[in-house]
């Protein structure tokens, strides 16, 4: 009777173990890469206007550790700022909750998780659990990181992702973002990055790229974008005088 009794809780133990261990990893599953966009449910009484941003902390990382992401949401009823509630950001990392400041609810989490979920409650008024997959972390595999290009001709872009985005935009010091397919490459025009006579100059292009969602739970107006932003530094070419 004593090793039945054993045997009944060792089974017990293993059974209890599993369905923590399935439980654990659903969870995890539903804040994974590749698990999609689920624009959620609430009352359609909330305008929710939010942008999540990933900004890189090293030029021309492929780490998600080494982003910063910042959150910034706009929520109002009736044409007014809703300060009151709560308004939650959670992905892999954690729940993080966000803070009301001069119309803006925002806050910030360390690393670029990818995946992110959004709750908001105010009173009897909600937006709740809606998912949204960003951008995978892209790099610039041309030009070379510090390479040392021309000014006065295109220059030639390239960008190693996974999956292509919603959108994509490119920028440098002298020109304002451009608005450009998220194909993997891209002609820079000539004189997008300015000389300055016979010095090296150094410049940094960016390129970010954007996936965005409406939540259906969400009155009209809402939306809800994910963008990741890297940076690369380049020189330009010294241009002696004719």
């Amino acid at each position: 009777m004593r090793v039945e009794g054993s045997l009944v809780r060792t089974v017990l133990t293993i059974f209890v173990v599993a369905v923590a261990g399935g439980a654990c990893s659903d969870g995890e599953a539903g804040l994974a890469p590749g698990v999609g966009d689920d624009p959620g449910t609430g009352t359609r009484t909330l305008v929710v206007e939010g942008a999540i941003v990933a900004s890189p902390l090293r030029f021309n990382t492929a780490a998600s550790r080494d982003f910063e992401t910042g959150f910034s949401l706009r929520v109002s009823r009736n044409n007014r700022p809703v300060a009151t509630g709560t308004v939650t950001i959670t992905s892999a990392t954690g729940k993080v909750p966000l803070t009301y400041e001069l119309g803006h609810w925002t806050g910030s989490a360390e690393s670029y998780d990818e995946v992110y979920v959004l709750d908001v409650a105010s009173g009897a008024d909600r937006v709740d659990s809606v998912r949204i997959e960003g951008p995978d972390v892209h790099v610039f595999s041309e030009p070379p990181a510090g390479a040392t290009v021309p000014s006065n001709v295109p220059l030639l872009l390239k960008w190693r992702r996974t999956v292509e985005a919603d959108a994509a935009a490119v920028r440098t010091e002298t020109t304002d973002w451009i608005a450009i397919p998220d194909e993997g490459s891209y002609s820079l025009p000539g004189g997008a990055l300015k000389d300055d006579g016979n010095r090296v100059v150094l410049h940094t292009l960016r390129l970010a790229r954007t996936n965005r969602l409406v939540p259906a739970g969400a009155a009209q107006g809402s939306s809800l974008s994910v963008t990741i932003e890297n940076r690369l530094n380049v020189s330009t070419e010294p241009v002696p005088p004719l």
